[in-house]
Formats: structure tokens, C-alpha cells, sequence
């Protein structure tokens, strides 16, 4: 039993009142009136027992344990551990946690942690500001709160579907490994380590992909202050080059008609054919396809009645810019070919949403793995043929046949160095686009059956000539 015990005067914090001591059981040292603050003595050690019997009141009161480390009761039963002391000759008073939370060891502990601050000079309440701050300093600039926000920051410039194919890549690759770490600890090795783990996958595209992400975010770190240097100058040349192969396309005439039979008899999903048959039709960028959404399109679901004329005269597709590596509209003129295709795709998926829904969400577009993994179920190997490489057919063989460059380029959607330029030139050469596209589809078909067929080679007007396919 302790050799005296407490009677409360229920005053507020910070009261100048006394508290009563009576003797204790075993006859205590202390009697009669002292001021708040000043038993501080051995006898006055607290226990947990005396703590958990300890009932509020309706004021707040203390239970001091020495040293200017008490308890503050509280009338709505919370409690409080602080420390009272005096630094720079001024009172003051540090906060040491809450029962029972903070247990009486604990407070203890870190009451001996401030005096002994006080000791070698340093007022432990500033320390514990820094300290904090510090820790708030170390969380807003981790790797993964800078990555994050360069991420955020960016994706505003970038099509929805290349934002998310970004912070998918962050997110798999590279998060895990370096994410938590403070940025200014982060080294030129710890990115590397990354690299070199994608690599070791055989993933070397993705690994230089990764790269330039790393380098992008670093930059950012260092002129939001975040970070001293960007580490990642270090890496340029540490990854074994990229083979060029240009995305793998077949460009041989006789096999691009193998290829187009291949396709029209496509026994998987009903959906993936007609994007197959749409890829060499069209050659949009496979995540300009596969996102295509059908209040872009302009095109009667069927031929008007004899006499009639069409709704729509000039079928096509208007990709929005914020779908478009490019940021700028792109207008896709549609072949009859094309519409025929889409007429049977909109009895399927139409009339609204996705052309090319996930199985599992029409919320979401068909996954950028579907059109490679179908030509892989056809029999072509990642070397012989991808869903990117569609564009790469058509280009060299439009320009083997003669078309002007600069109704290829435009018609592939390929960027303007000249920004203000580039706002207006969405619609250029339309009506050439528009009957190179229906020629190219025509030839799509000659290839197909395998019969000779007018080259679509540019004649007087820059559109036909007069030689055969071979």
C-alpha cells in the first residue's frame, strides 16, 4: 500500500488550488494542504491498480507519478499522459498518449526519453514537432506518392487507355520493389534491381518502357523538390537493345490473302472476328479499336429503299481525341466492307457501349490481349504477325502502290510537328482518304480470293492505275 494517498480537489487543468493528503494506511510522510505539481516524491509512484480504480469527476484532475509525469483524468473518462517541464526558463507541457493505449511502462519509457533530451540540452516538444514533420516529409515523397501524382499529372495528356496500360505497368513492376522508399534515399541500383527483373523475364520491351517511365518520374521529383538528382541518368545503356522489328506484319500480298481467309473463318468469338476483320480495314491503333464506342460512328444499319438516299452518304468514324496517342480527332472514312461488318457487330453489341465489350463487364473494352491471342489461335507466331502490325501492312502496301505519303500518314492518325496545325488537319484530304480506303478494301478482297485484281497503284488523279496484283 502506498504511505499516503490522495483526496482529490476536483479543479481544472492548470488550477493554483491544493490538493488534501491524508495519511496513508501504514501512516504516511505527508499531511495537511500542498500545491498541485509539487508531490513529487518515490511515494507518489503510480500504479496500474490505483490508475484503473481512478473514476472521473466533474472536473479534471491529475495523478502524478514523478518527475512531472502525470495522468489527467478527464470528466468524459478519457485520460491523458503528460510531461510538465520547464525549458528556456518558460513552462511546458508534452503530450505522452492516452491510457490505456499508452500503458504506465510505456509512458514511463518515453518519459525518460524526454529528460533525457532536457538533459543534453534539446526541448523535447520541438524534437517531437521535428520528428513529425520529418515523417510527414518522408510520406509525401516517397517514390510511390511522386510516381502517383507524375502519373495523375500526365494522364490528362494521354488516352484513357495508355494512362491505364501506365499506371498498370507501375503498379506490377515496379511499386512493389521501391514504391515505400523516401526519394531522396532512392539510388541508381534500387531502379536498376527493377530493370533487371523485368529483363531476366525475357520482357525487354517492357523493361525499356519501364525505363523511360523511371526517367520521367524522376525528373518530376527533382523539379517538385522531392528529390536532389535524377538517379536515373545512370541506366541510359544498361538494357540490351530492342530488336526492331517493328511490331512482326505480314507485307507479302500472297500471304496478307492467307491471312484475310484466316480471319473470315475464325471459329472463336463472334465479337473477335469482327474486330480481326475490322484491324486490316481500318488500321487504327489496336487500343483505338478495341475502346471504339458506337456513338462514334456515322453509318445506316441498312441500304435505304430503291430511290432512296442514303442517311448517311460518307459513312464514318469519329475517334475523339482524348482517345488519341496523337490528343487530336481522327476521322476514319468506312469502307462498304467496313459497314457490312459493322451492321453485324451492332446486332451483336450495338446500339450503344463498347463495339468490342470484356466478357465479364460491358463496362469495360475487350482486353488489349484478345486480337493477339486469336491470331495466335490461328496458327501465327508473335514473329509473323500482331494486332499493331495491321497498320505496318497497310502503310508499305499503300505506299508500294503509290499513294501520296501524305494520305497514309494522315489516314494512320501519325503526329504534326506543327501544333496549331494539327488542331485543323483531322479532315485533310478526306476525299482522297475516303477512296483510297474503299480501294484498299477492294484489294483486301482480291487478295482474298486469290484472283488478280486492279492494283490500287495512283494513276493521273493520284488514285488508280491500270496494273495488276501480283
Amino acid at each position: 500500500m502506498p504511505e499516503w494517498s490522495v483526496v482529490h480537489d476536483a479543479d481544472a487543468l492548470g488550477s493554483a488550488r491544493d490538493v488534501h493528503c491524508e495519511p496513508g494506511v501504514s501512516g504516511g510522510r505527508f499531511r495537511g494542504r500542498h500545491p498541485i505539481g509539487y508531490l513529487d516524491t518515490p511515494a507518489m509512484r503510480l500504479t496500474d491498480t490505483e490508475i484503473k480504480a481512478a473514476k472521473p469527476l466533474e472536473k479534471p484532475y491529475k495523478l502524478f507519478d514523478g518527475g512531472g509525469l502525470y495522468l489527467l483524468i478527464n470528466p468524459d473518462g478519457s485520460r491523458w499522459w503528460r510531461f510538465k517541464y520547464r525549458y528556456g526558463g518558460k513552462e511546458k507541457l508534452l503530450a505522452l498518449g492516452t491510457y490505456p493505449d499508452t500503458g504506465l511502462k510505456k509512458a514511463r519509457d518515453r518519459h525518460g526519453e524526454a529528460r533525457d533530451r532536457l538533459g543534453d540540452g534539446i526541448d523535447p516538444s520541438a524534437a517531437k514537432q521535428a520528428e513529425k514533420l520529418t515523417r510527414a516529409d518522408r510520406a509525401a515523397g516517397t517514390f510511390e506518392v511522386v510516381a502517383l501524382e507524375w502519373h495523375a499529372k500526365q494522364s490528362g495528356t494521354w488516352s484513357p487507355d495508355y494512362a491505364e496500360k501506365e499506371l498498370r505497368q507501375l503498379k506490377k513492376h515496379v511499386l512493389p520493389r521501391v514504391g515505400g522508399k523516401p526519394f531522396r534515399e532512392l539510388t541508381s541500383r534500387d531502379l536498376l534491381d527493377v530493370l533487371r527483373r523485368i529483363e531476366a523475364k525475357g520482357r525487354l520491351e517492357t523493361a525499356h518502357r519501364v525505363r523511360r517511365s523511371l526517367g520521367a518520374i524522376c525528373r518530376y521529383a527533382v523539379v517538385t523538390h522531392r528529390a536532389d538528382v535524377d538517379v536515373s541518368t545512370a541506366l541510359k545503356g544498361a538494357l540490351a537493345p530492342v530488336p526492331d522489328n517493328h511490331f512482326a506484319s505480314i507485307t507479302d500480298p500472297k500471304k496478307v490473302g492467307d491471312l484475310i481467309r484466316a480471319i473470315r473463318i475464325y471459329e472463336g468469338s463472334g465479337v473477335t472476328r469482327c474486330a480481326l476483320q475490322l484491324a486490316p480495314l481500318l488500321f487504327v491503333r489496336p487500343g483505338e479499336l478495341r475502346a471504339a464506342r458506337w456513338d462514334e460512328f456515322a453509318f445506316d444499319l441498312a441500304d435505304p429503299p430503291r430511290g432512296k438516299k442514303p442517311k448517311h452518304a460518307e459513312p464514318q468514324w469519329r475517334i475523339p481525341a482524348e482517345r488519341m496517342k496523337m490528343r487530336e480527332q481522327h476521322i476514319v472514312p468506312l469502307s462498304t466492307q467496313a459497314v457490312a461488318i459493322l451492321r453485324e457487330l451492332h446486332a451483336i453489341t450495338g446500339p450503344d457501349g463498347y463495339l468490342f465489350p470484356s466478357v465479364r463487364s460491358k463496362a469495360r473494352c475487350m482486353s488489349e490481349n484478345t486480337i493477339n491471342a486469336a491470331l495466335r489461335g490461328m496458327g501465327y507466331t508473335k514473329d509473323e504477325m500482331t494486332g499493331h502490325g495491321f497498320r505496318h501492312m497497310a502503310s508499305t502496301l499503300l505506299h508500294e502502290r503509290g499513294y501520296k505519303s501524305e494520305w497514309i500518314e494522315r489516314q494512320l492518325a501519325h503526329g504534326d510537328r506543327n501544333a496549331i496545325r494539327a488542331r485543323y488537319n483531322f479532315a485533310e484530304h478526306l476525299a482522297e482518304r475516303r477512296t483510297m480506303m474503299q480501294e484498299w478494301a477492294d484489294y483486301l478482297d482480291g487478295l482474298a480470293s486469290g484472283a488478280k485484281v486492279v492494283a490500287i497503284r495512283a494513276g493521273k488523279m493520284g488514285l488508280r492505275g491500270g496494273n495488276e496484283a501480283k
